[in-house]
């Protein structure tokens, strides 16, 4: 059985990854398994930044947002070169498994090191929830709920001026983002990317709302599909009307972590460490039909992320 691991938070930051952090080094302790944090993703462990972890060191964790081991950007690490002082560094310090927690980007560093015959196990972490192969990632139900609450807020004043608002939300090239924060906030238009938009739609939707007596709208259009002022411009051509923007940035992956977000992680973090202990290497931990399951990591990025549809015609369904 392995006697030391380690473990990494990779990518951008996302809600639930120190109770994931927490769950690897407290499942390895009650197993006799020493765990060594890496600072800064990939990049520290190309420069051996290594610290011991043990049960007071991910005490007060749980409920705390960021990643204490912290993250950066390290596109050297496509390198051969600078992989092999990677792997040259984890077997100094004699370690045994890895444990990843990001998402496809990190799968992808991940799975040099198993191609190179070291035992990596994925977790998916990102606010985005776009990793396939599992219904939800870490980081996801926090950032939802920061938005439905600010688009909340953001209707307030829309009802208030009587204006109409485009909330640009993050998520890269998914929609979930904002297909799930718009069904949940009752927004009347969600663009998505894996949905081509009409135009000549929304402003009928828009139109149509105003012949009843409604006011103001809720537009949310998910960063990949374009930035959020330039709908916004799109909609003041058609309708000669003034259109508010709020670009929600950076604040969606910061807070606390929701209940649901740390039970996962917990579940995430401890089952990572029972696939090390079992020796499987190169495989990624997810969640379908509410069971924890691991599948091959190479499947996170060789399919292509598919948006729940289903949400999407609910969604114009319900906003008529």
């Amino acid at each position: 059985m392995m006697k030391k691991i380690a473990v990494l938070t990779s990518g951008g930051d996302a809600p639930g990854m120190n109770a994931a952090v927490r769950a690897v080094v407290r499942k390895a302790a009650y197993h006799g398994i020493e765990v060594v944090g890496v600072k800064y993703g990939y990049e520290g462990l190309t420069n051996g930044q290594f610290e011991e972890l043990d049960l007071g060191s991910v005490g007060s964790l749980i409920q705390r947002g960021g990643t204490f081991l912290n993250s950066a950007r390290f596109p050297e690490f496509k390198e051969d070169a600078v992989q092999q002082k990677a792997l040259d560094n984890l077997q100094a310090a004699g370690i045994e498994g890895l444990v990843v927690i990001g998402g496809d980007g990190s799968y992808r560093g991940a799975m040099t090191l198993v191609a190179k015959g070291f035992p990596v196990v994925g977790i998916p972490g990102t606010i985005d929830n776009d990793v396939p192969g599992t219904e939800y990632t870490i980081g996801f139900d926090t950032a939802l709920n920061t938005v439905v609450e600010a688009i909340d807020k953001i209707r307030d004043t829309a009802t208030s001026h009587e204006n109409s608002f485009v909330v640009e939300v993050m998520g890269r090239d998914a929609g979930d983002l904002a297909l799930w924060a718009g069904l949940a906030a009752g927004a009347e238009t969600v663009l998505i990317p894996e949905e081509a938009y009409d135009l000549d739609d929304i402003v009928e939707r828009l139109e149509r709302g105003a012949a009843r007596g409604k006011k103001h709208s809720i537009i949310i259009v998910a960063e990949g599909v374009m930035p959020g002022h330039k709908i916004a411009e799109l909609l003041e051509a058609k309708t000669g009307k003034k259109t508010r923007v709020s670009v929600l940035g950076h604040m969606q992956r910061g807070g606390s972590p929701t209940a649901r977000d740390r039970v996962l992680a917990s579940q995430f973090g401890a089952y990572a460490v029972e696939l090390l202990m079992e020796g499987k290497a190169g495989r990624a931990v997810g969640v379908r039909n509410h069971q924890v399951i691991d599948y091959d990591m190479p499947e996170a990025f060789q399919k292509n992320h598919e948006a729940d549809m289903s949400l999407y015609t609910l969604m114009k369904e319900l906003s008529i």
